[in-house]
């Protein structure tokens, strides 16, 4: 079912392309089945034999796909998967075929459905938080919707920051409460909870986000604000389905840790303030969606306090309110929603009359109210009887004092329900009758249903009472009371009084609304949003002051107090540890007199490069202590690493040489002699630090090496050369992760260059049969007035054309340069060098797993390839070299490394499991194929991405730099690295 949710989000687009508002109906059928699917293991669920399955992942980090279905998950998967169903049916006609975005919404929607299906059927901690920050992610995108509208991105904003503090808090408690527990799994954690001082603090965590996630104060302010998102989103996420995710987690996690103090308290006394606070707040509402929204924030209050209780009576009257909560919150915001579309407007003051022109959605509406309100029948005065019973019978003053604050919210209920539906259909004075645009059946198809539900469910509560017993037993009750029993009639008693009550003062209040509003405004709470706007104000102000105060743009003292703290955090364990007196092995100073003479050019260039004046020399002799480390691992005999020195090395110093451009040729003058003799400490501790460490790291070897086992895990994996079946088989994970690295360097060097899109895209060309190349006006290039042409040309504007008769240039980028900046042996060397280097790399990748090479270095190889073109032939060049944009070839290479490690798991035993297949050849020997090569080609790739990135970035991105500064009359600041 999951599966199927994620699929049809991402085919949402292409079905919205086709089929337009209409392929939200092929869309519900997910949700539909997966409905169908819970409610045929409803029988067994209930009778006590959860529906479940396990799959180990990485066991060693206790994370588990496991997926469970109890009551609670049974109830919890109705209400996302059904009531998902019928939304999508109504965006079906909320949405106009030309909706922008329409492909974008319908894809999200499906996912976020997808995600809080499996965020109540996970049963592992971890696998549960990822759920519940992906519900996260997608209702920022569809409450942010209008992208157009600022207040639509400002709510979104809002609405991420705050639900993502509270989830980061509850993952913190999640890892406590696992590590505590000994396990992950939620089912064993609830039937052996740990206890204890860190079992309150990780309760305490898990409740912030529980809070936040369901709109509790102070978490309220995010709900009110997502008004901005369209209203079937409102009907979906902020009444049936993401904010009921923290309610959810409270009902999952009493049943283990109910009878805390810090559980029960906490949810008795921020829910019944909220439920309070938010009930009046919505007394005096005016737009019809924000009445329901503060009336949401009211009634999430309300379950926030029922079902962290701890008693299993009122464990069993918080899931009959959850569910009943759900069929009339989620039809009345779809109500608003006809309304908005038939008349154009959502506030009450404008609306008059629509009870004889609407009679279907007003039926629709009475329906949801009464049952909001606590009506009998309703299916809401049967939960509400049911929570009044729990609590007076709890015996607990905590409890008897919480119920006193349930019932002034409730009051406040009837009152907001009353306004409501007098605000929206009844006649007004001097308010003339709004014109209505009928809506279409099934536009209100949806709402009816449900608002039928609630009517059916009064009745039918007593039949329902087994089903929601089966998780409210699971909460510890008190022996001496009788369990209580979902009902429609239980006689005349305090409950039933207070129901009485509770609708007497909504009448009341309802009756003098003017004075109620007049009341609100004089003694309103301070507004949420301006809270939360004077907040990140706040912070933001603290965070520019400690910016200026600590990131002062100098790179030299960065460096010191890096190192620095490195020396002190690193020297004091060593000095209290006394690891000098272990007992360690001598000191072997060189297998062969050969290796000195790389080590004399490594101390020669490090000690010179201090005293090197200039930019360029420095960075050649930095160059040539990495050079000498390589020849090192060469003569060690490590030639792979070596091979990687080699070639980083020589990407770097072209890279160093590319910045240099932009930098003045020779350095500052030095600094006065102190700070020069404080920096040469800081160097010296910080080399002596790390060779102390070095040394003590070996010497403190105790245990057997590990590495007698690689060559048969080699000859296991199908290849010869240990170090890459190390990199693409054993420590794969770890290559996934070094490569993720490397992308988000890519992705970072270019924006640090790059404010304005990157993306180039030749010109087609002007002319059939015809190659166009950009020329930069600023390059002033020789070949446009005819002097000197080596092959017939045609000069349009900034386009120059080559006739496709004409035979192929050797580099057709050059001619976009000045005739002073081309060599014609560079050119002629680099056409033919590239061939061949292309070649070689491809070697390095196809061999890696035999021999010396492998997808990173075959990678640099080929982004050396790119070099060479680009230093020739100049950035449009670089621009004609290769087909893709850096950011496709990442992005590709990513994929083909994830789909390799993805592919194990489906076709193999786990993720990254290997495999191996000899191809026969006629004419040839056996070629032997493993699936490491389809993961070393994907590093091969993103490696190219990278390098064509940096050359974009730091090669031709400074290229236009400096030809618009020539354009403009100014030199580029060295001349001399330029020249």
């Amino acid at each position: 079912m999951l599966t199927a949710h994620f699929a049809a989000a991402a085919l949402a687009p292409l079905l919205v392309r086709w089929w337009g508002r209409n392929a939200f109906l092929a869309l519900a059928l997910v949700p539909a089945a997966t409905t169908g699917w819970a409610l045929a293991q409803a029988l067994g669920v209930v009778a006590g034999t959860p529906v479940g399955v396990r799959i180990p992942w990485a066991p060693e980090y206790h994370l588990t796909l496991a997926f469970r279905m109890d009551t609670l998950s049974l109830v919890m998967t109705l209400i996302a998967a059904g009531i998902g169903t019928l939304i999508l049916v109504y965006c079906a006609r909320y949405f106009t075929d030309d909706e922008p975005g329409l492909g974008r919404f319908a894809g999200v929607l499906t996912g976020f459905a997808g995600a809080m299906v499996g965020l109540v059927l996970a049963d592992d901690l971890i696998q549960l938080y990822v759920y519940w920050e992906l519900t996260t992610v997608f209702s920022y995108l569809l409450i942010g919707h209008y992208t157009e509208r600022r207040d639509s991105r400002r709510a979104a904003a809002l609405a991420i920051n705050v639900t993502t503090l509270g989830g980061l808090a509850m993952l913190v408690g999640l890892i406590m409460l696992g590590e505590a527990a000994g396990t992950y799994l939620i089912s064993e954690l609830l039937a052996d909870p740990p206890g204890g001082p860190l079992t309150t603090v990780a309760l305490a965590l898990v409740l912030v986000g529980a809070l936040s996630k369901s709109a509790i104060l102070p978490f309220s302010l995010w709900l009110p604000s997502a008004m901005q998102a369209p209203t079937p989103v409102s009907g979906y996420l902020h009444a049936a389905a993401m904010v009921k995710a923290g309610v959810y987690l409270v009902a999952r996690l009493t049943p283990g840790f109910g009878d805390l103090a810090v559980w029960q308290y906490t949810t008795l006394a921020f829910g019944t303030v909220t439920m309070v606070a938010a009930g009046w707040k919505a007394l005096r509402q005016n737009d019809l969606k924000l009445l329901l929204a503060y009336g949401t924030v009211s009634q999430l209050g309300f379950l926030t306090a029922v079902l962290g209780a701890g008693t299993r009576d009122a464990a069993l009257a918080g899931l009959a309110m959850l569910c009943a909560h759900a069929v009339f919150k989620a039809p009345l915001f779809l109500v608003v929603g006809i309304i908005d579309h038939s008349t154009g407007t959502r506030d009450l003051r404008e609306l008059s009359g629509l009870r004889r022109s609407m009679p279907a959605v007003f039926w629709t509406s009475v329906l949801a109210l009464a049952s909001m309100a606590g009506l009998p029948p309703m299916a809401g005065f049967a939960a509400k009887e049911a929570v009044f019973g729990a609590f007076e019978h709890s015996g607990s003053p905590v409890l008897l004092v919480a119920l006193v604050g349930l019932v002034v919210g409730s009051v406040f209920t009837v009152g907001y329900s009353l306004r409501f539906l007098w605000g929206a259909f009844f006649d007004k004075p001097d308010v003339p009758p709004t014109p209505v645009h009928p809506p279409a059946p099934l536009f209100v198809a949806p709402a009816l249903l449900l608002g039928l539900l609630g009517l059916v469910g009064g009745p039918a509560s007593s039949l329902l009472d087994p089903v929601l017993a089966a998780y409210a037993d699971t909460v510890p009750w008190n022996a001496g009371n009788d369990p209580a029993h979902l009902a429609l009639w239980h006689g005349f008693n305090l409950p039933l009084l207070l129901s009485a009550l509770c609708l007497a003062g909504g009448l009341a209040l309802f009756r003098w609304r003017t004075a109620v509003a007049w009341a609100g405004a004089r003694f309103a709470l301070p507004d949420a949003a301006a809270v939360y706007r004077r907040i990140v104000y706040y912070i933001v102000s603290f965070a520019t002051q400690v910016t200026g105060a600590t990131q002062r743009g100098s790179l030299p003292i960065y460096l010191g107090t890096i190192l620095v703290t490195l020396v002190a955090a690193s020297a004091l364990p060593i000095i209290q540890g006394r690891l000098w007196t272990l007992e360690a092995p001598p000191v072997r100073w060189w297998d062969t007199p050969v290796q000195f003479i790389p080590a004399a050019v490594i101390v020669a260039a490090a000690l010179w490069a201090l005293m090197a004046r200039g930019r360029l020399f420095a960075v050649v002799l930095a160059g040539m202590t990495g050079y000498g480390t390589a020849t090192l691992f060469a003569l060690q005999g490590a030639p792979d690493l070596a091979l990687t020195q080699f070639l980083v090395e020589t990407v770097s110093l072209v890279v160093f040489v590319l910045v240099l451009r932009r930098l003045p040729p020779r350095f500052s003058t030095p600094v006065l002699r102190t700070r020069r003799v404080l920096n040469l400490l800081i160097g010296a501790a910080t080399g002596l630090l790390v060779a102390s460490m070095a040394y003590f790291a070996l010497a403190g070897r105790r245990a057997e090496t590990i590495s007698g086992g690689y060559p048969a895990a080699a000859e296991e994996a199908g290849g010869h050369n240990i170090i890459s079946v190390l990199l693409v088989d054993v420590r794969a994970w770890d290559t996934m992760g070094e490569i993720s690295v490397l992308a988000s360097v890519a992705a970072g060097v270019a924006s640090l260059l790059f404010v304005r899109r990157r993306t180039r895209r030749l010109r087609a060309p002007a002319v059939p049969g015809r190659l166009s190349v950009p020329v930069s006006s600023a390059t002033g290039s020789a070949q446009t007035d005819g002097e000197w042409s080596p092959l017939p040309l045609g000069v349009a504007e900034n386009i120059v054309t080559v006739r496709a008769e004409a035979k192929p240039l050797w580099l057709p980028g050059v001619l976009a340069l000045s005739q002073e900046r081309r060599s014609i042996i560079f050119e002629v060397v680099a056409r033919l060098l590239f061939p061949v280097i292309l070649v070689l790399s491809v070697f390095l990748l196809v061999t890696g797993h035999s021999s010396v090479g492998g997808g990173f270095a075959g990678g640099i190889v080929a982004g050396l390839g790119l070099m060479v073109r680009y230093l020739a032939g100049g950035r449009h060049e670089l621009y004609l070299t290769l087909g893709l944009q850096p950011g496709v070839l990442i992005g590709l290479g990513m994929t083909i490394t994830t789909g390799t490690a993805l592919a194990g798991a489906v076709f193999g035993t786990e993720i990254l499991a290997g495999g191996a297949y000899d191809l026969h050849l006629p004419f040839m020997e056996p070629v032997h194929l493993t699936s490491a090569l389809a993961f070393d080609f994907g590093v091969y790739m993103l490696v190219v991405g990278l390098i064509q990135d940096i050359l974009y970035s730091l090669g031709s991105g400074i290229d236009e730099q400096m030809e618009r500064e020539r354009q403009a009359g100014r030199a580029p600041q060295s001349e001399e690295v330029t020249a």
